[in-house]
């Protein structure tokens, strides 16, 4: 039975009520995949130390979170031999299983939006969506471009992008018309464009092309590019814009060094030395760093967004690869 009368609450210090304002309800942690071992790391970006280690499944490449926090999800590679994306409890910190996707081989780019699980499926030429609520794929596209490899959703679910790496294009999906049919509209851009991602204003694409070097600049009204950079990002693997716009970070697979674009004159403002490569990109979500796996030695880079140095290093595994955040 519930009292009517209420219970007397302590009066806080206004000091400490305007701490608690601010604080943050809940830490980020970083995801870390581990390509060497096998694993996925839970890692407390405030102290560096790994909080708790799982099994990931073979080849891990890519890994995402669900939007309450609860579950990661591991793309299994396996360059195509592979159909399956691993499941990670977050909260009990062990692996909880497996998602058979099929015919769907070759999973890789990872999103979650709307509730549900996005993934490419590299050796199909296709896209698809997995509901967790009803453990089903339930929507499968094919791109018709070769080696489909990374995926953006927009937040209201109506329009899907992808790099496609041995076609050389970003594939532009949209939804339209009153029977929900989607539009593909394929965008030339430079040889091998694998890393790409959205401006911070939602008006701008820009993707790494490994082949040549270069980065492509689409405007997402038009859906042309309207500028290339010969940014020398040769063997580039990941590129992210800083939560500000104002830089670009590009990792380069094979290469000493992280590439630092400006993005209103599209020059490069510095080459970060990082060691033999690099390869996933997160940015803090507060703006402060950047965190860069540097797959060939074995660390992830922590790079501060003021003076763009690395300034730490995280021990999460042999060659650390997909990066991800969760609450």
């Amino acid at each position: 039975m519930v009292s009517a009368m209420k219970e007397a609450r302590p009066v806080l210090p206004a000091a400490l009520l305007v701490l608690f304002a601010f604080a943050p309800s809940q830490a980020e942690t970083l995801l870390v995949l581990s390509k060497g071992d096998h694993t996925l790391a839970m890692v407390d970006p405030s102290t560096r130390k790994v909080l708790a280690r799982m099994p990931s499944g073979p080849d891990p490449h890519e890994v995402i979170a669900s939007s309450d926090g609860r579950t990661a999800y591991i793309s299994n590679y396996g360059g195509g031999a592979y159909n399956t994306i691993t499941e990670a409890d977050l909260v009990a910190r062990k692996t909880a299983g497996a998602i058979d996707l099929g015919a769907l081989r070759g999973p890789h780019g990872l999103v979650f939006a709307g509730g549900k699980l996005w993934f490419t499926a590299e050796a199909a030429k296709a896209i698809g969506s997995y509901d967790p609520a009803s453990r089903k794929i339930d929507w499968i596209m094919g791109t018709g471009q070769n080696r489909t490899h990374m995926i953006f959703v927009r937040e209201d679910l109506r329009r899907v992008i992808t790099s496609n790496i041995a076609s050389a294009t970003m594939s532009i999906i949209d939804e339209a018309g009153p029977r929900r049919d989607w539009e593909e509209t394929v965008v030339p851009v430079g040889k091998g464009a694998e890393g790409f991602d959205i401006s911070p204003d939602g008006r701008q694409l820009w993707a790494a092309n490994a082949g040549d070097g270069s980065v492509s600049v689409i405007d997402l009204a038009s859906k042309q590019v309207t500028a290339t950079i010969p940014a020398g990002v040769n063997t580039a693997n990941r590129l992210k814009f800083t939560p500000d716009g104002k830089q670009v970070f590009v990792s380069l697979l094979n290469g000493p060094e992280i590439v630092v674009v400006d993005a209103a004159s599209h020059g490069v403002v510095k080459r970060i030395r990082s060691g033999r490569g690099a390869a996933g990109i997160q940015m803090e979500p507060g703006g402060a760093r950047a965190y860069v796996s540097c797959t060939p030695d074995n660390y992830v880079a922590v790079i501060d967004l003021k003076s763009l140095e690395i300034i730490d290093r995280i021990d999460a595994g042999k060659q650390p690869d997909g990066l991800a955040w969760t609450k």
